[in-house]
């Protein structure tokens, strides 16, 4: 089998694994499967998902992960027209991806900072006033995942590139992740908050769109709808597999709880759910006999 498998609430939360689902991901390795690893997480470059995958245990390769800021530098590689300078709002892992197809990466947080300096030069000395979307070399898009680090000049200078013409686009449009302290802000917050100020509604590369899984398929020369998705939400990770045709597997390690999975008709459930790394092998070995 293919296995797409979600990261953040599947196999770790935070900086804490999930008891044991590195160790079923690994025997599934063992037995003939495929693993890549598709997360929504814009802020890591793949090499740190090795490192940090290695160490818990499970089986990986760099070109068997793929994030959402790696399925956003491949679309904008093959967009057309083409895409050459893109402003980013976002983490350095996000910079790297979208470096490493050959784009030109302008830092939204650095660049606002220049701004800032200039317009009050511009005040103190009467000089003219400055063009934001000038100063980042007029960007063919604007790039936006999770930004630890943002501040309001940084929202206010993307706001700008994007009214000015830039191709907006989103990495995701998750509202929360998790991490060991509770669930935290995502990048759907920044890319909202943005789409609320232009009033332009940006392409989202990341679940639930099907971009991320058929990028995760590819990689390994294999069809999103040939895959088992393994994932703890409801609207990416299981949405994005009914997107592309593949068959589901709802961890509830995550945000989801098994009420709101009750809540679902029944045309939008997956096709097993596992609570803990024990039923997950079960669930597997169940779907690879069918």
């Amino acid at each position: 089998m293919l296995l797409l498998v979600d990261l953040d609430g599947v196999v770790y939360r935070g900086r804490e694994p999930v008891p044991g689902v590195a160790a079923v991901l690994a025997d599934r390795v063992a037995r003939g499967d495929e693993v890549v690893y598709v997360t929504n997480n814009s802020m890591h470059y793949r090499a740190d998902y090795v490192t940090r995958l290695t160490g818990m245990g499970a089986p990986v390769v760099a070109d068997r992960i793929v994030s959402s800021a790696r399925a956003t530098a491949l679309y904008l590689a093959e967009h057309e027209p083409p895409i050459r300078r893109v402003l980013v709002v976002g983490g350095r892992g996000l910079r790297r991806e979208l470096e490493d197809v050959g784009l030109v990466v302008v830092d939204a947080r650095e660049t606002a900072e220049q701004l800032a300096e200039r317009e009050d030069e511009a005040a103190r000395t009467g000089g003219l006033p400055v063009d934001p979307f000038e100063l980042a070399g007029r960007p063919d898009a604007v790039v936006v995942g999770l930004d630890p680090g943002l501040t309001y000049r940084t929202l206010a200078f993307a706001a700008d590139a994007i009214r000015a013409g830039a191709r907006f686009v989103a990495t995701n449009r998750d509202p929360v992740y998790p991490s060991e302290r509770g669930l935290r802000p995502g990048a759907g917050a920044i890319v909202a908050a943005l789409e609320a100020t232009t009033g332009v509604t940006p392409v989202s590369i990341g679940k639930p769109a099907p971009f991320l899984l058929e990028e995760a398929a590819r990689a390994v020369g294999r069809r999103a709808a040939d895959a088992v998705m393994i994932g703890d939400g409801l609207l990416t990770d299981l949405a994005a597999a009914h997107a592309v045709g593949a068959r589901s597997v709802l961890m509830l390690t995550g945000v989801t709880t098994r009420a709101q999975l009750e809540e679902l008709p029944a045309s939008q459930r997956p096709d097993a759910v596992a609570a803990d790394a024990a039923e997950l092998a079960l669930v597997l070995d169940q779907l690879g006999g069918s």
